[in-house]
């Protein structure tokens, strides 16, 4: 069982423990001098360490650690630009004889991606209207292997083992209560929005097994999950008989999601559904960031930057 975890860690400790490796690379700083550059994690979530001025030698020996290995590292706790890092004294890849479990360092969502998925599949047969019904059921089929495990994220909210399967769970719960509020609102477009919004992320970015994305792929880097996806669901939905309406309004909820073209959506949704499904989406995704900052900060103190929140330092009230 592992013996330390990265919510627990302050700025001066110093730290003798194992990690597995989310990213590594070989960088040369402005010295000219090369440095070991790494995003390591554990359970409960990554930080960013550095080995300066490491030799050819040293590099050699670390050549078979990639993304997904476990290493050994004693490190100094420091800090830089508000958030805790790594100062790396030395590192060494981890061997049988050290007598690991993976999963002691393996981030992962809060539920059995089992009984997440069933869920998940459950809400998707219970929309009333047959055609975004057997879309929906036909593209979870389709992509249940993969979704036992895919993150939904290479690095933010939701990047853990089945992280796809916890964000679309909690925003079909959300949905689900906030269209008895609105009424304005259909909730067989809510829940088929949520269900299909950011499927074709398993196109979009790559992953192990583990759920630990090491990047994107061509594809995904060309036209990312936003494009992939309205072109996925096209075919689908012309091949499943769709009105013209029905098909576009559906591609116009993918389309439009992200809200503003800076972040990928070159359409603002035009239509209650779309509006609500941005918002499911940002609520979720907010939360879970503003969770995994408050996770192992102690009462009445706060948390590290957080970037993703607009560099903002979270509090935690007093219990």
């Amino acid at each position: 069982m592992k013996s330390i975890y990265l919510n627990n860690i302050n700025v001066g400790d110093e730290i003798t423990d194992f990690f597995m490796v989310k990213a590594i690379g070989v960088k040369t700083g402005a010295n000219n001098k090369q440095y070991l550059d790494l995003l390591l994690g554990d359970k409960t979530g990554e930080i960013t360490g550095k080995k300066w001025d490491v030799t050819d030698d040293e590099v050699q020996k670390l050549s078979t650690v990639a993304e997904g290995s476990l290493v050994k590292i004693k490190a100094q706790v420091t800090e830089w630009n508000g958030m805790k890092q790594f100062r790396v004294l030395k590192i060494r890849e981890a061997v049988d004889q050290d007598g690991l479990d993976t999963s002691d360092y393996v981030k992962a969502a809060p539920e059995d991606p089992r009984e997440m998925y069933d869920f998940i599949m459950g809400k998707a047969q219970a929309i009333g209207d047959e055609e975004l019904k057997n879309l929906c059921v036909s593209v979870l089929q389709d992509n249940e292997e993969k979704l036992m495990y895919y993150p939904a994220a290479q690095k933010n909210h939701h990047a853990e083992f089945a992280g796809l399967l916890w964000h679309m769970k909690r925003m079909l719960m959300n949905g689900e209560s906030i269209c008895k509020v609105y009424t304005i609102l259909d909730p067989d477009l809510v829940s088929a929005g949520v269900i299909l919004h950011d499927i074709e992320k398993m196109r979009e970015i790559e992953s192990n097994e583990l759920g630990i994305s090491g990047g994107y792929s061509m594809e995904g880097m060309m036209l990312g999950h936003i494009v992939q996806g309205v072109r996925e669901l096209d075919g689908r939905m012309k091949a499943m008989g769709f009105s013209d309406e029905k098909r576009i309004m559906i591609e116009h909820m993918i389309l439009s999601h992200h809200y503003e073209p800076e972040f990928g959506s070159p359409r603002k949704p035009m239509f209650p559904e779309a509006e609500i499904l941005h918002y499911l989406d940002i609520i979720d995704a907010r939360m879970f960031d503003m969770e995994e900052a408050l996770d192992g900060v102690k009462p009445g103190e706060f948390s590290d930057r957080v970037w993703t929140l607009d560099n903002r330092k979270l509090y935690k009230k007093s219990e």
